[in-house]
């Protein structure tokens, strides 16, 4: 059994280096395509796709099921992971040591990586635009696209990491944004539209893993302030990566170059699955105990066996979701509760906000400058400045959510967005002002709020109802984006003046009803958030006291 098991092993890293090595040949072979446009702009469009491109695609498909087998576990190894009742755990006072801090820097480079793809979008509307000669209904598809593949992504790539493990499921992702680069080499806009589907596809689990992952590694009393420093340290430098290229290599390569520059990002991903560790909890759920054990003797977790009826405490922090019994599912119902409800419609009106601007607004702001008579320049630089001004901020929203207060720092988060607001506004009526200053205060709170809004929403809520909770609000953020490129898509985008303004009343709801209904979970045990759901008692900071 063990020598059949070794077989399987070495035959499925076998087919995952097969894979990946026919999906770059794949995306290689569309390089000349892209090439012979230098002399023109790189302008593609109604040229025909020569045969090693057709090859190529067929080549990149081929290569991804490849991987995708190479990372499938046996029969025998999915009957554990599905039978295994274990947990793994850090007990609550553990240090920290090397093996975390360099977890958390292997994944923030991943989420920079991630975070980089849809953020691109913004700069390579206004080059499809030109270059197709489409409207700019037409050309918000590619956004569009890629936010309902984001939100497919976001639901199935939890249920590849319970099926994968966590780190396989992170390099899967990988092997898909290697793929997507062929969108630099599309003659057509409609092929942008399908690749960018499947770009968001590949995007939108990386988050929820790296949640996961980060649950089941830190000890408990550094789960708060780690998601919150790597998830916004990944947003920031996604900005920052994605309109540096804009702003160094569009105005040579064109807007196609963000595209192919998914093919060196994805390999960079894939080089640093060895600073990954698989989830101890998989590892011992296929009988690889020793080195399930070695990954618990670096992170200093434990495991143990569930007893019957207990719940999966790290299953349910990291994944947002989770499958119920029915008295569960009766339980589930609590989440509408008088004692919950306005803090879950406050959390809900906020992750919307949150998309409205992040994928309509700032997606919007680049092609709505140009159309002011900004440069293409200047506003490929813009994002670029006013994510370095945000930069900072990450840790000190890091520090004000661990050591002051996790409602108020939300709530001020919130705040700071609804004066960037106020100030985008302003560029309506003084045109040729540095648009730089109102934009940056936008990201500093969009990016804030992003930062601390799930891991707030998994700390907020009971044990039963928590997957719900804390995946409702992750829908609502990828669902603003979505009416945003409605709106696009329906030509009925408006002004940025208008935008602003839309944006600005559910911001207002959010902060009045977060700061009525927002609690205190700084100090918090999770264990026993349960008896802490009460009605609330007037307290100016509603905070507990923290031992």
């Amino acid at each position: 059994m063990i020598q059949q098991n070794v077989f399987l092993d070495r035959r499925g890293v076998w087919a995952f280096a097969l894979g990946c090595i026919g999906v770059t040949i794949g995306v290689l072979l569309h390089i000349p395509m892209f090439w012979m446009g230098h002399n023109n702009g790189f302008i593609l469009y109604g040229m025909p796709m020569d045969p090693g491109m057709i090859f190529g695609m067929y080549l990149i498909i081929a290569g991804v099921i490849a991987a995708a087998y190479g990372l499938l576990p046996s029969k025998a190894a999915y009957d554990a992971v599905v039978s295994s009742r274990i947990t793994v755990v850090a007990p609550e006072d553990a240090p920290l040591n090397r093996a975390h801090w360099i977890l958390m820097a292997t994944l923030v480079v991943a989420l920079i990586i991630d975070v980089m793809k849809p953020a691109t979008l913004g700069f390579t509307i206004p080059g499809m635009i030109k270059e197709y000669q489409t409207t700019k209904a037409h050309a918000s598809l590619v956004p569009f696209s890629a936010l309902v593949g984001t939100a497919s992504g976001s639901i199935l790539w939890g249920i590849l990491a319970d099926l994968y493990g966590r780190k396989a499921a992170i390099l899967l992702s990988a092997v898909v944004f290697i793929g997507t680069s062929i969108c630099g080499a599309m003659p057509s806009l409609n092929w942008n539209i399908g690749m960018c589907f499947l770009m968001g596809f590949g995007a939108g689990g990386m988050l929820p893993v790296t949640y996961a992952l980060l649950a089941e590694m830190m000890p408990s009393k550094h789960r708060g302030w780690s998601l919150v420093l790597v998830g916004g340290l990944g947003a920031v430098g996604g900005y920052v990566v994605a309109s540096g290229f804009a702003a160094t290599l569009e105005p040579i390569f064109s807007w196609r170059i963000l595209w192919l520059m998914n093919l060196p990002t994805g390999l960079l991903l894939l080089g640093l699955g060895r600073f990954i560790p698989e989830s101890a909890k998989f590892l011992l759920a296929r009988g690889r105990n020793a080195e399930a054990h070695a990954v618990m003797r670096r992170f200093g977790t434990i495991s143990h066996k569930l007893e019957e009826g207990e719940e999966d405490e790290s299953d349910l922090i990291a994944h947002g979701h989770h499958h119920h019994s029915a008295e569960e599912a009766a339980e589930e119902a609590k989440l509408w509760t008088p004692a919950l409800i306005g803090k879950t419609v406050a959390l809900t009106v906020a992750a919307l906000s949150w998309g409205l601007i992040n994928f309509g607004l700032l997606l919007w702001i680049p092609n709505d400058l140009v159309a002011k008579g900004y440069s293409m320049a200047l506003s490929s630089k813009l994002l670029a400045e006013s994510a370095l001004i945000a930069f900072p901020t990450v840790f000190l929203c890091t520090y004000l959510y661990s050591r002051w207060s996790t409602k108020w720092a939300l709530s001020a988060f919130i705040a700071l967005t609804l004066f960037g607001l106020l100030w985008v506004l302003r560029l309506e009526t003084h045109v040729g002002g540095n648009p730089v200053w109102p934009v940056g205060l936008l990201i500093i709170g969009s990016n804030g709020i992003i930062a601390i809004l799930l891991p707030y929403a998994s700390e907020s809520y009971p044990v039963k109802i928590r997957g719900r909770a804390t995946g409702w609000v992750a829908m609502f953020t990828k669902g603003g984006g979505v009416l945003a490129q409605s709106l696009s898509i329906m030509a009925l985008a408006p002004s940025l003046g208008i935008t602003a303004i839309g944006i600005m009343v559910p911001v207002v709801i959010s902060l009045a009803l977060f700061i009525r209904y927002g609690t205190e979970t700084r100090g918090l045990d999770l264990r026993h958030l349960e008896s802490s759901i009460r009605p609330r008692s007037p307290s100016k900071w509603d905070t507990p006291t923290v031992g």
